[in-house]
């Protein structure tokens, strides 16, 4: 019986290349359906997971269930639960949107009168509906990606795959993109976002899963990854080296950068009222107390 909680579920899966690379180490992992983001820099093994998941590929040894299907039992019948938008640029430019999403739908199954309805109805909903006779060729990133979306929305799938989904847009584009992406946890589409960047995953995710050099770094809810990779930065008068040996005292990594700026190595309001109660103790005048984010780079370092 399919497990209706689970969205993806992997026992040990390895993939490891001729040559001796591998992609993928041992990676047991068992998270809920909704939003989740798959997380990690480049090399790290988002995309080959992805890959597996679709059943385009193999793996060397362990299992793989999307959905709760298992992969390996019936990979086409699992694809036909899935839609996929891929990060590179695979759209021909000399068809229209309409086609282009169009004919996906009449690939996974609709009839072509349906496949049109739909392709119109997905193009309306990520913005493109009166771009949607226009030839892909003439348009921009940001209306590429959408009609990415369209096709990986038309066959009204279980799961979506997005693969680094805000790739190549500017700031308003990524915006929009990214509210377009959590519109669709509330029309019941689970997501499945592989990308480097947490601010995308804090935005649109509740679950994450971080992969560094194709291991498992973390799996759980959102929210205790950021506490994770959550920084404050403090700026005080004087003394920020007394602050920071009080902070240390009271079992909170901290490091003075000078005598008035010091880096706090998590963001959560416990920590946030330990400063301030350290910087009362000490009678401090406390000027700032800003939250910031580890990079992917120092949190693999």
């Amino acid at each position: 019986m399919p497990d209706a909680g689970s969205l993806l579920r992997t026992d040990r899966l390895t993939l490891a290349y001729p040559g001796g690379t591998v992609a993928l180490a041992d990676l047991t992992v068992d998270v809920p359906r909704g939003s989740v983001g798959l997380v990690g820099a480049n090399g790290a093994g988002k995309t080959t997971l992805l890959r597996l998941a679709l059943g385009l590929i193999e793996p060397t040894s362990g299992s793989i269930e999307v959905v709760g299907h298992a992969v390996a039992d019936d990979p086409v019948e699992v694809r036909t639960r899935l839609g996929f938008m891929p990060e590179h640029d695979c759209l021909p430019p000399d068809q229209t949107a309409a086609d282009v999403v169009s004919t996906f739908g009449e690939l996974a199954g609709l009839p072509a009168r349906s496949a049109r309805q739909r392709a119109a109805e997905v193009l309306d909903l990520v913005g493109l509906d009166e771009a949607r006779y226009r030839p892909v060729g003439g348009f921009s990133t940001g209306m590429r990606q959408r009609t990415k979306l369209a096709q990986a929305l038309v066959a009204d799938p279980e799961l979506v795959l997005l693969d680094e989904p805000t790739a190549g847009l500017d700031p308003l584009g990524r915006e929009e993109m990214l509210a377009l992406v959590a519109r669709l946890a509330g029309f019941g589409i689970s997501l499945l976002i592989a990308t480097h960047l947490l601010d995308d995953v804090q935005r649109v995710c509740d679950h994450v899963v971080l992969l560094d050099g194709g291991e498992l770094r973390h799996a759980g809810p959102t929210s205790a990854l950021l506490q994770q990779t959550g920084t404050l930065r403090v700026e005080v008068d004087d003394g920020a080296g007394r602050l920071a040996d009080a902070l240390v005292a009271r079992g909170i990594a901290a490091t003075a950068d000078d005598d008035a700026r010091l880096d706090v190595g998590a963001d959560d309001q416990v920590t946030r009222d330990a400063v301030r109660d350290a910087v009362d103790d000490l009678g401090l005048a406390l000027h700032t107390l800003t939250g910031g984010r580890t990079s992917l780079d120092e949190l693999f370092s």
